[in-house]
């Protein structure tokens, strides 16, 4: 059973594995997951499943389905999320075209279905929109994979759109709408996150991972967009 939850990490966590210690199995190891879930993860729109069932006799797929999204064939936003960052993740880390290509598109799905403000409901398939819960963890993943992107796309006019969408998103969050007073949420940067809605877990809450990724996304969105000093 293969989840796109934590399966950045995962990719991540063993591709800088092999890196540091010189290990090309390790590398492998990432790459043949990436490689993978890139087969058996994505629809033709290029929405991704939550869930892919694996026989772990021959690996063939046995069926594919959802634990926290709406249903087993909608597009649930975090599982969304986690697909941009760790395919834009994965180009950078290895330079393979095919992982330029798959974030790319997977982002070109998200600017087409993405709310105005930038922030994507739990789920975007949900039969409750617009009067559904959107989740600020998602919306904090993408605009920090956005702006990783923008840096790295070869086509000048898509470069635009990622890092506009990125800012949106950052914007939206740090408004008194998603961004918490000091000393309220439970010290939680981010307010109106949702973990597991048909698990009715973390519906509506601050998550720690939303912080993370808001803060890691307004970090790298400062350095992609500031102004190199002039030293003449």
């Amino acid at each position: 059973r293969l989840s796109l939850v934590g399966s950045e990490m995962c990719i991540r966590d063993s591709y800088n594995a092999g890196l540091l210690f010189g290990d090309d199995t390790l590398k492998s190891v990432a790459v043949t997951h990436a490689n993978t879930t890139l087969c058996n993860h994505f629809r033709p729109d290029f929405t991704s499943y939550h869930l892919v069932d694996y026989d772990p006799a021959d690996g063939r797929v046995r069926r594919k389905e959802t634990v926290q999204g709406f249903s087993d064939e909608s597009a649930w936003a975090r599982g969304q999320a986690w697909a941009l960052y760790g395919y834009t993740m994965m180009f950078r880390l290895s330079g393979y075209e095919c992982y330029l290509n798959q974030a790319e598109n997977i982002a070109g799905m998200l600017l087409e279905r993405l709310p105005d403000d930038g922030i994507p409901y739990w789920d975007f398939d949900s039969d409750r929109i617009p009067d559904d819960l959107r989740d600020a963890s998602a919306a904090a993943i993408m605009a920090s994979a956005f702006v990783d992107l923008s840096s790295l796309t070869n086509k000048p006019e898509e470069k635009g759109r990622y890092l506009k969408m990125a800012e949106k998103q950052l914007r939206t969050l740090a408004s008194d709408a998603y961004l918490a007073r000091p000393g309220e949420n439970g010290n939680f940067l981010l307010m109106h996150s949702v973990g597991s809605r048909p698990d009715n877990h973390e519906i509506d809450v601050p998550l720690t991972y939303a912080d993370y990724y808001f803060l890691e996304a307004l970090l790298k969105y400062s350095r992609t967009t500031q102004t190199k000093p002039n030293n003449n």
